[in-house]
């Protein structure tokens, strides 16, 4: 069988650039956490957002990432809505044309982060709601 390295490049990139909600969820729990970034408006902000996370929409991020991210080498980790919503994607291309040499984005977005079970903060405080069976395992009943 023939290895692709065309492929081989691609996939070892998208590891490079993306990571997902249970792997952001561990690096969060080590003892150096990514700086995590959500570049959706205010109104999807207040709705509901990853704990910790950083306001700064894409049409601010260039003009604000210094206050938060002096240094460009700091790991980083872009979020959005979901699959459907290339901001994460935007906000990644802007930080890396700024220099930032260790910038991720999280694949499935807010959407796939909320739909694991993981924590996440409203208006209301910090919740969080049951693992959808389709996005991660589901303790046995």
């Amino acid at each position: 069988m023939q290895t692709s390295l065309a492929a081989v490049d691609f996939f070892a990139a998208k590891l490079v650039y993306e990571t997902d909600p249970s792997d952001l969820a561990a690096a969060r729990a080590s003892g150096n956490p990514p700086l995590v970034i959500d570049t959706r408006s205010e109104a999807s902000w207040r709705q509901g957002r990853i704990p910790d996370a950083v306001h700064i929409p894409n049409a601010e991020l260039a003009e604000r990432i210094g206050d938060v991210a002096p240094e460009l080498d700091r790991e980083i980790v872009v979020y959005c809505w979901g699959p459907g919503c290339n901001g994460s994607t935007r906000g990644a291309l802007i930080l890396a044309t700024l220099g930032y040499t260790n910038v991720k984005e999280l694949i499935g977005g807010f959407e796939y982060w909320a739909r694991e079970g993981l924590a996440v903060v409203t208006e209301n405080g910090r919740t969080r709601r049951d693992a959808d069976p389709l996005t991660a395992p589901v303790a046995p009943a």
